[in-house]
């Protein structure tokens, strides 16, 4: 594995909204007297499911109720390349069977190494027991991170008021109560919320929400894009502010406004996104419950790209996503062009 580097003091930063965020991080080559960074990055976006900072009203108009269980919701892969010409996003199903490291908890005690899904590592461990557990799996350094609550994803949504998503069929979803027509929908924080939470939809359950995960990134990028939200500093400073919170974070307020700089002119094709392969189902022996297991040969190809800093998509090629995807088996890295709505 690659030397792991500090996570937390020397602080990054990026603008926008979890949307944005994999856009944000999509970095920038417009630093002042500089073309092209000197090295690759690797950022994990986490998606929390904390949700005691939504009033009683937005959890019963939004369906967002229930217990949380202090964990990730979603868990993304962001690798942005050295010359910041391109951005590749892994989506990383929450049920993932891991091994997480050995640790310390927060009161000093040690705990051995031992399976689990993967959202569990930031539930027993906090954002650095789960950035620990992802490089573990993947052999790849993160060097940055970011987390995001239900809270901070609203009101950066209806802070740039509002995404359209787009479908070709009807979404309905019996948790979330999702229900979508054919055609395109502009969305609200809530309504967003809904969306990208939304996995009773078919029989592809998360990669599925993966999926329409990664369309609503897309769509959010341009709405950035299109408004011109990241022309003006402190516009930028504002929407970073909004997604960042008060809580703790691998990226700081000016470095992540900083690296937004190039999202005004990044294009859809530059961007690729792919949910890692999956091989079936963890052994019910680990006693973890119903877990998905990669698919090891295939995970390694992708992520030895990304260790590389290769492109996952060929040049030339712009392969059509499979919609909904199926479940086991070779997931194929699409441009983000391709989620775009037409």
């Amino acid at each position: 594995m690659t030397t792991k580097r500090n996570l937390l003091p020397r602080r990054l930063a990026i603008p926008s909204i979890v949307l944005a965020a994999t856009g944000a991080l999509l970095g920038s080559s417009s630093l002042p007297g500089r073309e092209h960074a000197p090295r690759a990055m690797n950022v994990l976006l986490m998606g929390t499911d904390e949700r005691n900072t939504i009033s009683v009203g937005e959890k019963h108009a939004f369906h967002a109720g229930g217990q949380a269980c202090g964990c990730t919701d979603v868990l993304m892969l962001i690798h942005l390349s050295a010359r910041r010409d391109r951005v590749s996003v892994i989506g990383l199903p929450r049920d993932s069977w891991a091994h997480i490291p050995q640790y310390r908890d927060a009161n000093g005690r040690q705990r051995e190494a031992h399976p689990a899904k993967i959202n569990a590592a930031f539930q027993e461990g906090g954002p650095e027991l789960a950035v620990r557990t992802v490089e573990a799996m993947t052999e790849l350094s993160v060097d940055r991170f970011i987390q995001v609550d239900f809270r901070r994803f609203m009101d950066s949504v209806d802070e740039v008021g509002g995404v359209e998503v787009c479908t070709p069929r009807r979404l309905t979803d019996s948790a979330t109560k999702m229900d979508l027509e054919p055609g395109k929908h502009r969305l609200g924080g809530g309504q967003s919320l809904q969306y990208v939470r939304s996995r009773h939809v078919d029989t592809s359950a998360d990669l599925g929400r993966i999926q329409r995960q990664q369309r609503f990134l897309v769509q959010a990028l341009r709405k950035l894009q299109e408004r011109e939200l990241l022309a003006d500093p402190r516009r930028t400073l504002h929407l970073v502010r909004t997604l960042l919170g008060d809580g703790r974070q691998g990226f700081s307020l000016n470095e992540l406004a900083r690296e937004a700089a190039a999202l005004r002119r990044l294009p859809n094709a530059a961007t690729e996104f792919v949910t890692v392969p999956i091989a079936g189902f963890a052994p019910a022996s680990l006693g973890i419950g119903s877990a998905l297991a990669w698919d090891d040969r295939k995970a390694d190809a992708l992520f030895t790209k990304l260790r590389e800093d290769r492109p996952l998509v060929a040049p030339g090629r712009n392969p059509e996503p499979k919609d909904p995807p199926t479940v086991v088996g070779s997931t194929v890295p699409v441009r983000g062009s391709t989620y775009a709505c037409r």
